[in-house]
């Protein structure tokens, strides 16, 4: 039976031949579609074209999926730590002051449009600094959930000079669009399908509120909009004020410990720890050294957290910072 197709379709058909986006011949698929007459002499014809929009709707979510994970940044050191606020909150100059890393650091709002990582050099470790763009209601690209989710830790940071804690508010409200919690942690029943996060809200520019006495009355509302249970910390990465005390409370906030490994006979070395979330035991640090150390360890020597230096500790002995273990096996 003859299609009798119309020019519409031939027109669908030319502007389908031609476009190069995926999304552009799905679009002029489904034109196809719509203006094919409707009888049983189009029915294989439907059937194909059904198949070519399933097979480059296939193909659009691999290639979103793919860029969405080629934005997320790896994650470097000992921890991950994104810092999230609102437009000319100080996020890039604290990234520029505290790491090596240079993002682009400007009095004008949007000047970061990509993460910008940089190592920030806590003690004998490092400890990852991510500057985000900053979160607009409406706006937020579509790598940055995820990035948020698989941080270890969130700054949240807003500018002392300007209403902070109506700032923290707008943000709170942001991350709660996504599904992202801080504070006190609620159930899955309370909350399903959120993730909570480990967070230290930071309040910048510390140098222009202080002239007006404001400082302090701003972060104590800051403090008490999370009843307590959220670090604050006020800093002015541009003269350098409360930078060395950031890098104390990023290390606390993590909750992580450093654990030290060391073979019979040698001394330990003590400028490449194995990094635990605090509570851990001597069989997670085991199988952090190597997957198949959990299993085979016999017994453990243990320096530090033990009652006597060098004493023998079985496999459930939760470590603290700074132990020096030694692993038999």
């Amino acid at each position: 039976m003859p299609a009798n197709l119309t020019p519409a379709y031939f027109e669908a058909e030319k502007r389908f031949r031609e476009a190069k986006a995926n999304q552009d011949k799905i679009a002029a698929l489904e034109e196809m579609l719509a203006v094919m007459p409707k009888h049983k002499g189009t029915d294989h014809l439907k059937a194909d074209l059904r198949r070519k929009i399933a097979k480059l709707t296939q193909a659009s979510e691999r290639k979103t999926a793919t860029q969405r994970a080629s934005m997320v940044l790896p994650k470097e050191g000992a921890a991950q730590v994104v810092i999230v606020g609102l437009p000319n909150a100080g996020k890039s100059q604290l990234v520029d002051g505290i790491t090596k890393a240079t993002p682009t650091v400007a009095d004008y709002p949007f000047t970061t449009q990509n993460a910008t990582p940089g190592m920030m050099e806590f003690e004998n470790i490092k400890i990852q600094l991510v500057d985000m763009p900053p979160l607009v209601s409406g706006s937020t690209q579509f790598w940055v959930p995820p990035m948020l989710r698989r941080a270890d830790a969130l700054i949240i940071m807003v500018d002392l000079s300007d209403t902070p804690l109506d700032q923290l508010v707008e943000i709170s409200m942001q991350l709660e669009e996504l599904k992202i919690g801080i504070g006190e942690k609620k159930s899955e029943e309370e909350a399903p399908g959120w993730t909570w996060k480990k967070a230290l809200i930071i309040g910048s520019k510390l140098d222009l509120p202080e002239e007006n006495g404001t400082a302090e009355a701003d972060l104590q509302a800051l403090r008490d909009e999370y009843k307590g249970q959220v670090p604050v910390l006020g800093i002015s990465a541009k003269n350098g004020t409360g930078l060395e005390d950031l890098r104390l409370k990023v290390f606390e906030v993590l909750d992580i410990i450093r654990v030290y490994t060391k073979t019979p006979g040698q001394k330990p070395d003590l400028n490449d720890p194995i990094i635990l979330e605090r509570g851990s035991t001597l069989a997670d640090a085991a199988e952090d050294v190597h997957k198949d150390f959990r299993a085979k360890l016999k017994f453990a020597r243990l320096w530090g957290s033990g009652k006597h230096d060098g004493v023998m500790v079985k496999r459930d002995h939760v470590l603290e910072d700074g132990d020096i273990i030694e692993l038999h096996i």
